[in-house]
Formats: structure tokens, C-alpha cells, sequence
């Protein structure tokens, strides 16, 4: 209990780690494209996949969002002073509503790649099959 209390507070952790310094290094361009906006949009939606999948719960997905959408929106908030770290511009806005999107997909995708109804095969193996012989769905048709 306390092993799996400690690996979520990690995961939220990692995620305020991703919040804090895409929030600084976000704006860095590659002609007019945002390009580490991109780039940290990525890093969300990997992390949030991975952690899902890696701890078999959406929690674990979640605690990585939770962390980077928090760490993210507490800087977005301007200072006493008007000074504002995520500005309103292209890069800005590829951020956090980039971010955003990618954090939530994440955490789906996670949870859908866990249950078994992602890609690939089903955790139990092949197909379903019906019970040979006069089981109970035997001459039963819908």
C-alpha cells in the first residue's frame, strides 16, 4: 500500500516536472512552427499512456495530468507586478491547450490499452468461443 502510495506521488511529481520546465522552455521556435510546445505536448501524452498502463489504473495516468496541468495553470497566473510566464501567443496557446488535449488522451488511451480493448491482442488470448456440445446458448438464436 504505502509502495503504491509513494509511485502515484512520483508520477505527480513528474508530471509538476514537465509542467515547470515546459512552462519556461516552451516558446522556443523552429521558424513559425512551436516547436518544444510540441515537443512537451508529446512528453504528456507519453507519460500519461505509460503511467496508466504501467500501474494498471487510470490513476496513474491521472496523477501525471493532474501534475502537469496544475504546475502549468498555478504559473499561467499573472504576478503582482503584470509579468506573465505562458504568453498568449502561438507557442503559448500550442501549450497548454495542446497539453490540455494530450493529457486527457492520455489518460483514455491508457485506460483503454489496460482493459484490453486497445490494439493487439486480448489479454486472455485468441477469440471467444461458444461452449461445444448442448451448452446453454446451443440452438439459441438471436
Amino acid at each position: 500500500m504505502a509502495a503504491s502510495a509513494a509511485a502515484y506521488a512520483l508520477l505527480f511529481l513528474l508530471g509538476v516536472a514537465v509542467g515547470v520546465i515546459g512552462s519556461f522552455q516552451y516558446s522556443r521556435e523552429i521558424g513559425p512552427v512551436p516547436a518544444l510546445a510540441l515537443v512537451f505536448d508529446a512528453v504528456v501524452l507519453a507519460g500519461c499512456l505509460l503511467a496508466g498502463v504501467g500501474m494498471g489504473t487510470s490513476l496513474g495516468g491521472l496523477a501525471v495530468a493532474l501534475g502537469w496541468l496544475l504546475s502549468s495553470l498555478v504559473i499561467t497566473l499573472p504576478t503582482a507586478a503584470g509579468s506573465v510566464i505562458i504568453t498568449n501567443t502561438a507557442a503559448g496557446k500550442w501549450y497548454l491547450y495542446g497539453g490540455s488535449v494530450c493529457a486527457a488522451l492520455g489518460v483514455v488511451l491508457g485506460v483503454r490499452a489496460r482493459s484490453g480493448r486497445g490494439p493487439g491482442p486480448r489479454p486472455g488470448g485468441g477469440p471467444r468461443r461458444r461452449p461445444a456440445g448442448g451448452g446453454p446458448s446451443a440452438g439459441v438464436s438471436l
